[in-house]
């Protein structure tokens, strides 16, 4: 184990990596439980299968980077990528859970792929990191806006002259409908409340995995209100493990993958769909790295340089990319949202984690986990909404390397941005930065400083609103 994992060489030890897996797993446990919650809105997709789906691809993700690149990262199905599955791709789009499914497929193999060839070059390039920080920051508020309605903050209230209809099961009300403040009078809403308190004040005081403490006091919270119900649970249910049945592979199903490609303007949404996806997922992976790898030296500054210099997978940022890739792809395929890396790593870093044992005791923890579906089941949405809230405070942080003051970044950062939240939807976010930034270099004569690839995708995205506006 020692020279496998290369613990001398790293000047690192057994113990400390044990104890930073078990720091990085407890900081990230929350999945377990929002991960569920979010994806079992999409009717039909099994909360138990999910679960399990979610352990494994989180397990089998994690183990592949720590076999393979031998660095202190875990994976999990990531937050953002949930909500984007589901109140995106399935709410908005009109994907089937399962069609959805091959869209988190597909998209992994994309990621594969410019891991492996020029392509991870010239997209790393394409984008400037004014647009990628914008897109990360309108992330965290659609994260936190969906935590909002999902912690029952949200009212919606219907003013003179307006009206609703119903369409596709969902209720469409006119401009005149606006959100408003919970009055807080239901116990849900006040669960959602406590909630929140507890883990912001957890987070302020920098209290470790002070999400994951944060849910479990909230469910606790929830018995006397009446809100959780104890009495489902049961310990060492191996029988619901079956349950993944329902999801895995239900991506290759009729319902599936023989879905989404018979229909071409599928096929169109899709492509915006899964090119969205990538960008979210691509760079929320390579922000993880740099952020945590650099400080800790885990990665210098040659690995990043090579992940634009050079062809095929030779350092470890590049082993990293390419483990994130595959275990992305195979979330699809077990029956779950997007895996990603998790910032969430950095726990065990700071407690001395340096290789891939700290990542490999984080997948065992998660295999652990397998015997207690019920008891992840019982947890309200209210309890992991506050989770959503307080990871979108810490993805604004990006947009702080935005040059406000220069209207040729602020413009596109803050349609991205406001877009994402106010469409409440990740892609046409990203369209709104992508296009305008290329209509305003456009007029002022410098089209020819904007990367082809963006240029090109930025048609695409019209040619997408075309469609839709075709369709009526």
């Amino acid at each position: 184990m020692k020279d496998f994992f290369k613990l001398k060489e790293n000047n690192t030890t057994v113990l400390i990596e044990v104890l930073a897996g078990l720091a990085t797993f407890f900081t990230m446990a929350y999945i377990i439980f929002v991960n569920p919650s979010i994806l079992s809105l999409n009717p039909g997709m099994s909360r138990d299968g999910i679960f399990v789906a979610t352990i494994l691809a989180s397990a089998f993700g994690t183990m592949i980077m720590a076999l393979y690149a031998n660095v202190p990262f875990a994976l999990a199905p990531g937050m953002g990528a949930n909500a984007f599955f589901t109140f995106v791709l399935c709410k908005q789009m009109g994907f089937s859970w399962q069609e959805a499914l091959v869209i988190v497929t597909i998209c992994g193999l994309f990621i594969v792929l410019i891991t492996v060839t020029p392509l991870r070059k010239k997209i790393v390039q394409a984008i400037p990191d004014f647009l990628k920080d914008s897109i990360s920051g309108g992330i965290g508020l659609f994260i936190a806006y969906v935590g909002f309605k999902s912690a029952s903050f949200l009212k919606f209230l219907s003013y003179a002259g307006s009206h609703s209809i119903l369409e596709n099961g969902d209720i469409i009300a006119n401009s005149l409908a606006i959100p408003s403040l919970s009055t807080f009078n239901n116990p849900h809403a006040l669960l959602g409340l406590i909630g929140l308190t507890i883990m912001a004040v957890l987070v302020v005081k920098k209290v470790k995995c002070a999400i994951f403490i944060g849910i479990v006091a909230t469910i606790l919270v929830g018995i006397p209100l009446g809100i959780v119900d104890i009495s489902k649970i049961k310990i060492f249910d191996f029988h619901s493990i079956g349950a993944i049945k329902d999801v895995v592979f239900a991506a290759f199903g009729s319902a599936g993958i023989g879905s989404i490609f018979s229909d071409f303007n599928k096929v169109i949404f899709a492509i915006s769909a899964i090119l969205a996806l990538l960008l979210s997922v691509t760079f929320d992976a390579i922000g993880a790295f740099i952020g945590t790898g650099r400080v800790s030296g885990i990665f210098d500054t040659n690995s990043e340089k090579s992940l634009t210099q050079e062809r095929g997978i030779n350092s470890k940022f590049e082993k990293a990319l390419f483990s994130d890739g595959i275990a992305s792809a195979l979330s699809g395929l077990f029956g779950t949202s997007s895996v990603t890396t998790y910032v969430e790593s950095a726990a065990g870093i700071s407690v001395g984690g340096r290789t891939g044992l700290t990542a490999f005791v984080v997948a065992i923890m998660f295999l652990l986990c397998l015997p207690f579906t019920s008891l992840f089941g019982i947890v309200p949405l209210e309890a992991a909404a506050p989770a959503l809230i307080i990871v979108g405070v810490l993805m604004m942080t990006s947009i702080m390397k935005i040059n406000w003051t220069d209207y040729e970044q602020a413009v596109p950062a803050f349609l991205t941005i406001s877009i994402m939240a106010f469409a409440f939807n990740i892609s046409y976010g990203i369209a709104a930065g992508f296009i305008f930034h290329c209509i305003i270099k456009l007029f002022q004569g410098k089209i020819k400083e904007v990367h082809p690839i963006l240029v090109g995708t930025a048609v695409l995205f019209l040619i997408n609103f075309i469609v839709i506006a075709r369709r009526g």
